[in-house]
């Protein structure tokens, strides 16, 4: 009897430890690659290389977008820009949106930095910025930037 009683406590303990290993194993969500860069083109306000930075938790996503070819017209306040990222998905044939308005403050010619900007995405999702926009709202000016190529390395894929 006391070996039946050994047995069943080693194994209830090794269930145990199983499930609490999996309670708190890491997510394996991820996406791929987790920064590209593009070329944008602003229109009048200038453009060129960008990096944009993906991350993925579920199904939420942000992006981030960091130009140093593209700069502030004028010194802006934190969280002062409204942008809404438009991404072509090619796993839909659609479009995915990414919004927000965070930013850091930035005095006139720095670099532009907007997000973490927040969006939904599902697993298998790819989305290139090339087909999409970047529309910045800034003191009631709307800035729209287009990718003028596919971004590189290639799109974000989606767990």
């Amino acid at each position: 009897m006391r070996v039946k009683r050994l047995t069943t406590g080693a194994a209830t303990a090794v269930g145990a430890l199983a499930a609490a290993s999996l309670a708190f194993a890491p997510s394996a969500l991820a996406v791929a690659p987790g920064t590209a860069t593009i070329n944008a083109d602003c229109g009048a306000f200038g453009g060129g290389e960008a990096t944009l930075t993906a991350t993925q938790d579920g199904t939420s996503a942000t992006l981030t977008l960091t130009s140093s070819a593209i700069t502030a017209p004028i010194a802006l306040s934190a969280n002062s820009i409204t942008s809404t990222l438009t991404m072509a998905n090619g796993a839909t044939g659609g479009t995915d949106t990414f919004s927000g308005t965070q930013n850091p403050a930035m005095a006139a010619g720095d670099p532009v930095t907007v997000g973490p900007l927040s969006g939904t995405v599902a697993s298998g999702d790819s989305l290139d910025a090339y087909g999409g926009s970047l529309q910045m709202t800034v003191f009631g000016i709307t800035i729209t930037c287009t990718a003028t190529a596919p971004q590189s390395p290639g799109p974000f894929v989606f767990d």
